[in-house]
């Protein structure tokens, strides 16, 4: 079997456990497959109103383990961890952007912008695929490309 990419692996994960949370009362905030070290993980984010709780992340895990052995999407051994986002969870899908407008976000720069500044915070008040738009802390409108961005988060989840 030849080895699969990460990205084709991650969306056939998504499509399989994707379903089943949905019918346990959750949503999929997202699925990374990552190396750390020696060792490959496989991690799925779940995500509820009211937050996520240990119990929450137990069931899911029971209820998406044999289908995923069942399916083998993944050559070799892997760790599956089930958690929530978090509180300053990253914005990555046009969902999650959508969910969010005019929330406070945080964003990490890869490189310094012209005023020799990485980590900006402020409103989000627009994307789209290629840009978010927000309004910087000091009142400043800034349009941000997505992919010179290390990052976007929440900064406050208390909203």
């Amino acid at each position: 079997m030849a080895k699969k990419k990460n990205g084709s692996t991650v969306a056939e994960v998504t499509a399989l456990v994707q379903p089943i949370i949905e019918e346990l009362g959750l949503a999929l905030w997202d699925v990374r497959y990552v190396k750390e070290g020696a060792a490959w993980y496989l991690r799925v984010f779940i995500d509820k109103k009211e937050g996520v709780t240990i119990d929450d992340c137990e069931t899911v895990t029971r209820a998406i383990d044999e289908p995923l052995d069942k399916l083998d999407p993944i050559e070799g051994s892997y760790c599956l961890e089930v958690s929530s986002p978090g509180i300053e969870r990253e914005l990555i899908h046009d969902w999650h952007f959508d969910r969010f407008l005019g929330a406070p976000i945080m964003l990490k720069l890869i490189r310094p912008n012209e005023k020799g500044e990485r980590e900006l915070k402020g409103t989000l008040v627009s994307h789209d695929k290629e840009n978010v738009e927000l309004v910087l802390d000091n009142g400043e409108q800034a349009v941000i490309k997505k992919k010179e961005t290390v990052y976007i988060k929440l900064d406050d989840f208390n909203i």
